[in-house]
């Protein structure tokens, strides 16, 4: 599988508490299916589920794993 590139800049400067999963998709660029499959893998930001069933993404969870990444790419 091809990795898929985020643009890290571009979805770190949002603001905000709590982010759904559409937002996320869109602040990153990818698709659902992409989503799907970091979540599969555990590579995903944490995530909470709401009594409806639906995810959502705390905004520093979001933020701590793009710092994550950025420094993940600068090691290699």
């Amino acid at each position: 599988m091809k990795p898929t590139a985020i643009n890290i800049a571009r979805a770190s400067n949002r603001t905000g508490t709590w982010m759904t999963v559409p937002e996320l998709l869109a602040e990153l660029d990818i698709a659902r299916r992409t989503w799907q499959r970091w979540r599969a893998l555990g590579i995903a930001p944490r995530c909470h589920r709401l009594p409806n069933g639906e995810l959502r993404i705390k905004r520093r969870d979001f933020e701590s794993w793009l710092d994550s990444l950025a420094e993940t790419r600068k090691a290699s």
